[in-house]
């Protein structure tokens, strides 16, 4: 994932950047920092390093390793609208989105496996087609 600070970000941490950006806590953004996995204009830098409007920063999320496949799950959705191509949800707050560590389970995309079974293969098998995400307490 390739992000571009902006003009009008606020002058932050390279590790508050990509907790933010990337929907992760602060001690998860570090880690990947640490692993190598964020590079800012390409060079690997300290999660204390700020950065500056214009700088592109790379994250390279590694997939979950625990789960390797969504599991369709019937938990209830207010759909506003759905096609052939398109779901828009009202996702309710406190919802998490995708699996991840400590969240296999009860996440949107589960319950969209389950009402729609097939999905966009965009994004990878835990990520598939979702055009924009909130974050669980949105």
């Amino acid at each position: 994932m390739f992000l571009t600070v902006n003009p009008d970000d606020p002058t932050q941490r390279l590790d508050l950047f990509v907790a933010s950006r990337c929907e992760l806590t602060r001690s998860r953004a570090g880690k990947l920092i640490k692993e190598g996995l964020v590079t800012v204009d390409g060079t690997p830098l300290k999660a204390s390093s700020s950065l500056r409007p214009g700088q592109k920063v790379q994250v390279n999320m590694p997939e979950p390793a625990e789960a390797a496949a969504l599991v369709p799950e019937d938990i209830p959705l207010d759909i506003l609208f759905s096609d052939d191509h398109v779901v828009v949800v009202n996702k309710p707050s406190g919802l998490v989105v995708y699996p991840a560590a400590g969240h296999y389970d009860g996440t949107l995309m589960n319950a969209l496996k389950a009402r729609f079974g097939s999905l966009a293969n965009v994004g990878g098998p835990l990520r598939p087609g979702v055009v924009h995400r909130l974050d669980k307490d949105t």
